[in-house]
């Protein structure tokens, strides 16, 4: 799990016999030859895929990442591979860019290799570290310390679903086939759920040189899967000599922040971030660096502010509400770090003029969850919008505080018939999160059912699977045997036997 959160991703390994993987590709070269690629029936198609989905070794690496419950993305796709040249890099979208990358993990990747993949077949490239920049921050394609998902039949990459990664080149001139299935957290997590020895931070032994120091990130998202919200609070008091300590470290490190040098930079902002309570003069330097060219530099900032306190939140705070759009994006992630202080500064900025700030003070107080309790009004207000970046983040804010309170149900229900597929999309996902007490939502989400795009379809039938109650399940039950796949018809084999 540290290895995870630092690096970004995991891979695995079943006790599958070889002869499982060597039946499973042989079905799906196959299919793939006689009825072209099956696109998100994926699954229900290749019926083995199921039984590699459920082994213990996966679900407990997608429990430990996701929490119990994670949801299983009707999005599912079977890559295939045979060119010389190596794909571009790239993070995979949303179905849109509209949205606010998550840092905490409430999205995840499986990818699955169903025959032997040694490098020259062309794996799966993944660029360690990179989950947490929305920028490419590294220049040259070719990488050494770029992880390849190279191994035998029934390798499995697990990555965070923002992470930089490529198709690399396939030099072996035989078929190579990666299938990929996507899942999302539904239950924030109140505690960790593997096996956890420790819940203070120990950054991992053996991360790559090209990796940047971030370990304010690493211990906040550390924090946040198990279960605290914020950052912890600073015990004790400093004698004279750790105060001149802490002072002469600061001094260095504000020294460093001007260095050429990116990684430099980011250590620079790293250590600020890490001084035993806020000073002035490090507020000021990493308020300053929020806006420096370097992302990891600037994320570490924003980070390193929210530990701050009340200095700390108010820097970031004026960072939101600023005219540059990526350096409030920074600031976002930074307030949604800093804990229950930061709730009435967001809470302000969603009056803001500015629709990028309203966005991104409703991904923060998302974050935040029950510490944004009381802030739902203003977010169903935001539901009606102009904008439809604005109403899909108030959406997704909604299900992720999980406030009962009556009316946000009917009105996570009514954005279901928005004019966006981006907002019935996440407001799906929204009723989802809210469980049994979306009952009142039911009826909206019967008729998303019948929603002309394909991925509002499944989020209504997923929310219907969650919200649990009699009469969900009984519209979810009569959806499913009505449009439930049938793996032996194909165009050979229309009806018998």
């Amino acid at each position: 799990m540290r290895q995870f959160v630092a690096q970004g991703y995991l891979l695995l390994q079943t006790d599958f016999a070889p002869s499982f993987h060597e039946r499973l590709l042989g079905e799906l070269t196959r299919v793939y030859r006689e009825e072209g690629n099956p696109g998100n029936n994926l699954l229900p198609r290749i019926r083995e895929l199921q039984q590699a989905m459920e082994h213990p070794v996966i679900r407990g690496a997608l429990t430990s990442v996701l929490g119990p419950g994670y949801l299983l993305h009707a999005h599912r796709h079977g890559h295939f591979n045979n060119s010389p040249q190596p794909g571009a890099w790239h993070k995979d979208s949303y179905w849109g860019y509209k949205r606010m990358r998550h840092h905490h993990p409430w999205w995840a990747m499986i990818m699955y290799f169903p025959q032997d993949t040694p490098v020259e077949l062309g794996p799966t490239g993944i660029m360690p570290g990179t989950q947490y920049s929305d920028t490419r921050t590294f220049r040259e394609d070719e990488q050494a310390d770029e992880a390849k998902a190279s191994g035998p039949a029934g390798t499995f990459a697990l990555i965070h679903y923002d992470i930089w990664h490529r198709s690399t080149a396939n030099l072996a001139g035989k078929e190579r086939y990666m299938l990929k299935f996507e899942f999302m957290r539904v239950h924030a997590p109140s505690g960790p759920s593997w096996n956890c020895r420790s819940i203070e931070w120990r950054t991992p032994d053996g991360l790559p040189a090209s990796m940047y120091a971030q370990e304010a990130v690493w211990e906040e998202v550390w924090g946040w899967l198990c279960g605290r919200l914020g950052p912890e609070e600073q015990k004790g008091r400093l004698d004279s000599a750790g105060r001149a300590a802490a002072a002469q470290t600061a001094a260095e490190a504000i020294a460093a922040l001007a260095s050429p040098d990116a990684a430099e930079q980011a250590q620079a902002a790293d250590r600020l971030a890490h001084l035993p309570g806020p000073m002035p003069e490090a507020v000021q330097a990493l308020g300053r660096t929020l806006a420096e060219e370097s992302e990891p530099a600037a994320l570490n900032a924003a980070y390193g502010l929210a530990r701050m306190g009340i200095a700390g939140v108010a820097e970031i705070g004026r960072a939101l509400r600023g005219e540059r759009a990526r350096v409030s994006r920074l600031a976002a992630y930074g307030l949604s770090a800093a804990g229950a202080r930061a709730v009435p500064v967001l809470a302000e900025a969603l009056a803001d003029d500015r629709e990028g700030t309203v966005v991104h003070a409703a991904f923060a107080l998302g974050e935040l969850r029950q510490l944004a309790s009381g802030e739902e009004g203003a977010l169903v207000g935001l539901l009606a919008h102009p904008a439809s970046a604005v109403r899909q983040a108030a959406a997704e804010a909604l299900g992720m505080i999980g406030a009962p309170e009556a009316g946000i149900a009917e009105a996570l229900g009514a954005s279901l018939a928005d004019e966006d597929a981006q907002v019935r999309f996440t407001a799906g996902l929204a009723l989802a999160r809210l469980g049994a007490a979306a009952d009142a939502a039911v009826p909206q989400l019967i008729g998303a059912l019948e929603d002309e795009n394909r991925y509002v379809r499944a989020h209504a039938a997923d929310a219907l699977f969650y919200v649990g109650t009699e009469r969900a399940k009984d519209a979810l039950l009569g959806f499913l045997r009505a449009s439930r796949w049938c793996p032996t018809t194909t165009p050979a084999s229309t009806f018998y036997p």
